[in-house]
């Protein structure tokens, strides 16, 4: 299906309004990040409990959270999960509720305090902080060996750096922004979301390489123009391509963050955001990169070749 035909946009005339977009973005990102004190994790990286009770009728929630600060059960945060009968209580690591005797757990406690509602435990997770903190390093190296496979990868298969530095470049330009989105909006960083992390970069990687490709055979047959023109005609050759995908993925993400339930609305949500944010560094990122090294690599070869030059002639 081609539905863009002979497009004739200057998307490297663009770049530098694109470079302007995204680092506003990432740094806005990286601001709330420091405000926060990092990424907000969940009790899969910093250890902890989650208790889940549904209330019916439903309970005030600043009463609810009250109720629990007073019985010093360790609670750290509580809010709405899906519903206002859901509560969602983070408690932590160290609590041991029902455990010890004359102990209360959580629904019992909201029992006592809500006597008109019926309070009942939908699911309890706990994770201890040692396993919490293997799980971030073990999610923090997964990452980094999937970007050095994925450098090694496209150097192997395009025979010039340029390309795999550029679409690393884009891909960490991509999880920076959705991080960024998601602390700005304080949600949660799970074992959950670090899958759609790498689901993104896949994603991204995906188009990044089929613009690449382009590149790569357009500069075999057009050898007399620039090389940023050589880009231009790839990104356009492959955009009706690039916006059907994107088109396509954007509809089952959006649906599954609409349908899905308050379970995978996190995931569909970064799903949604990855893939706009990879279609846009396919166009604005990676390859403005490449063109960046392309010319610093051919300024550094002219340098050499006129010192070159003038020894022979001294």
């Amino acid at each position: 299906m081609q539905f863009l035909s002979n497009t004739n946009i200057d998307f490297m005339g663009k770049r530098k309004a694109a470079a302007i977009l995204s680092t506003l973005v990432i740094v806005a990102g990286a601001v709330s990040l420091a405000m926060h004190g990092g990424p907000n994790l969940s009790i899969d990286f910093r250890g902890g409990q989650i208790v889940e009770v549904r209330c019916e009728p439903a309970v005030d929630l600043g009463a609810a959270r009250d109720a629990l600060v007073g019985a010093n059960v360790g609670v750290q945060q509580v809010q709405h999960f899906g519903s206002d009968e859901e509560l969602l209580i983070y408690l932590d690591a160290a609590a041991d509720l029902g455990v010890e005797e004359g102990t209360r757990t959580v629904p019992q406690i909201l029992s006592e305090a809500f006597p008109e509602s019926l309070v009942e435990l939908r699911r309890e997770e706990k994770v201890g902080p040692k396993i919490g903190k293997e799980l971030r390093t073990g999610a923090i190296n997964s990452v980094i060996v999937a970007l050095a496979l994925i450098m090694l990868y496209i150097t192997v298969r395009f025979a010039h750096f340029q390309f795999a530095l550029g679409a690393v470049v884009a891909l960490v330009h991509d999880v920076l922004i959705t991080i960024g989105v998601f602390s700005l909006l304080d949600k949660e960083i799970s074992l959950v979301i670090l899958a759609s992390f790498l689901t993104i970069i896949g994603y991204s990687l995906n188009d990044t390489i089929v613009v690449f490709d382009r590149i790569r055979e357009n500069m075999s047959m057009r050898r007399k123009e620039s090389y940023e023109s050589v880009v231009n005609k790839s990104l356009n050759q492959t955009l009706s391509r690039t916006i059907i995908t994107s088109i396509t993925t954007l509809l089952v993400a959006v649906t599954l963050f609409v349908f899905g339930g308050p379970v995978i609305h996190d995931f569909a949500f970064a799903l949604t955001i990855g893939v706009l944010v990879g279609t846009y560094s396919s166009l604005f990122v990676a390859s403005p990169v490449v063109i960046a090294w392309y010319r610093w690599r051919s300024g550094e070869r002219l340098l050499a070749s006129k010192k070159t030059g003038a020894g022979a002639r001294a």
